[in-house]
Formats: structure tokens, C-alpha cells, sequence
């Protein structure tokens, strides 16, 4: 499976990428890397969204999961940039519970690339983030995107 790592504001993550799609967005530097050009347009997107210049992702995804998991993050993929929901607002769209969509952010393989950082708690100070620096993390991907006051 080709990867590439690279240099963000959040720290280093490492992209995954399987059969001409990416399937994941892992955290820390990888120890292969092997520039496609998928992999190098998922960079260079990646980069212009760091930067500000880019609001939407064209990446193909395939993330693994449950077809529950898989409707969940279609849900989040749809929340626009600068945007939020609650999970409990996704669990009411989607007819399940709030506790199924907070498991789909926390087993999200491909975070970033689909939103789950745009996922928050009803209740203001309690929410998770299972990717980079947890919720420090979560903070500085919602305040590049202007959904927080800085």
C-alpha cells in the first residue's frame, strides 16, 4: 500500500493510499513512502487547505467500515467547510443515536478528509477527538476553517 507523509500545522500524518483511492489519514510520519499521483494531489490538497486556499476536497475515499459507519461519514463529508453539526443533529438526520455517530468520528480512518473534526458535543467543554493532539487538535482545525472564534 503506498504512503506519503507530510509536514502540516496539526503535525506530521501520513497518507494511505489502496487500489487508486485514499483509505486512510494516520497520525505521525510513515516509514515507507512512495509518491503517486494520487497520493501527491491528496498533498497538494491537503496543503492548500492548511493554507486557506481550499474549502472542499475532490480525493476519491474509501474508507472501511460498516455500512452504518459508511452512512455516518457521508453525513459528516456533507457538513461544508467553516460549519458544524452536533452529533445529535447527524443522529437525528440519519435516524440512529448520537453514541453511534460519536463512534463513527472516533473510528473515522481517513480524519481531515472527512470532516469529523466538524462534529461537536451539545454540552460546550466535553467534546473528543481521537486523531493528532485530541481536542487541541480538533481546535485548530475548526479555528482554520473560522467556525471558532479565535
Amino acid at each position: 500500500m503506498p504512503t506519503l507523509s507530510l509536514h502540516t500545522p496539526i503535525g506530521d500524518i501520513t497518507l494511505c493510499e489502496d487500489e487508486g483511492q485514499i483509505v486512510a489519514v494516520e497520525w505521525g510520519w510513515g516509514s515507507a513512502q512512495e509518491e503517486t499521483p494520487l497520493l501527491r494531489t491528496a498533498r497538494e490538497q491537503l496543503d492548500a487547505y492548511f493554507d486557506g486556499k481550499l474549502r472542499q476536497f475532490t480525493l476519491p475515499l474509501a474508507p472501511w467500515g460498516t455500512p452504518r459507519r459508511q452512512q455516518i461519514w457521508q453525513a459528516m463529508a456533507a457538513i461544508p467547510y467553516g460549519q458544524t453539526k452536533t452529533y445529535g443533529q447527524i443522529a437525528k438526520e440519519l435516524g440512529t443515536s448520537a453514541r453511534a455517530v460519536g463512534q463513527a468520528c472516533a473510528n473515522n480512518p481517513i480524519p481531515i478528509l472527512i470532516p469529523c473534526h466538524r462534529v461537536l458535543s451539545s454540552t460546550p467543554g466535553s467534546d473528543y477527538y481521537s486523531f493528532g493532539d485530541g481536542t487541541e487538535t480538533k481546535t485548530l482545525l475548526l479555528r482554520l476553517e473560522g467556525a471558532l472564534d479565535h
